[in-house]
């Protein structure tokens, strides 16, 4: 059944009964041929004038389609390119707005970076007051510096004294040891005197 509706279209062009106005034509060709009268002549001259008529109007319909149909390619064939670059335009769209987001992704990234280091930087004091107490310590390592050089003054001297006094002590112990010598010695003397009595 396909089939056969498939050939009567192949046939009959598009299906509006193209082949049976060509059977008419033929028939009535035939019948004009064979005609007795003038006027049977005629009206059959007249049939195939209307059939005719009906064969070229069928014709230039289907020229008509057979155009509408070029130019309805023509118009798909275009939006299919406007289709296709606009395609392409989204696809760069989209790699742009990839590089965008990357970049976006890059940017809140530092930013979370300077947000955690601007936390940490708060937590120090700024470099006015950090310098304030650099120089306070340097006077106060100063005002140190000069107290040890008094300490170390004052070692010396006591160092010092305490070596005059060693050296006191020790001439003093020279100077009693020196004493009871020479005492030791008087006293031996005057026993040994007073053991051998004069004559």
């Amino acid at each position: 059944c396909d089939e056969v509706i498939r050939k009567r279209l192949l046939i009959d062009g598009d299906g509006a009964g193209d082949d049976r106005r060509i059977n008419l034509l033929v028939k009535s060709f035939i019948k004009w041929c064979n005609s007795g009268s003038q006027e049977e002549g005629y009206s059959q001259y007249q049939r195939m004038l209307s059939t005719l008529s009906q064969c070229e109007f069928s014709m230039g319909k289907t020229l008509l389609v057979y155009d509408m149909n070029l130019r309805e390619m023509e118009n798909y064939e275009k939006i299919y390119k406007e289709i296709e670059c606009s395609i392409a335009g989204a696809h760069e769209k989209i790699a742009e707005c990839k590089k965008q987001i990357l970049q976006a992704k890059r940017i809140r990234k530092n930013r979370q970076e300077y947000d955690a280091l601007a936390k940490v930087i708060q937590h120090h004091p700024d470099r006015h007051e950090t310098l304030k107490e650099l120089e306070a310590l340097g006077k106060e390592l100063e005002h140190l510096s000069h107290i040890k050089e008094s300490v170390e003054d004052k070692l010396e001297l006591r160092r010092k004294q305490f070596h005059v006094l060693l050296s006191t002590i020790h001439e003093l112990q020279q100077t009693l040891e020196n004493d009871e010598k020479l005492s030791e010695v008087e006293e031996a003397q005057e026993t040994s005197m007073e053991a051998d009595p004069k004559p």
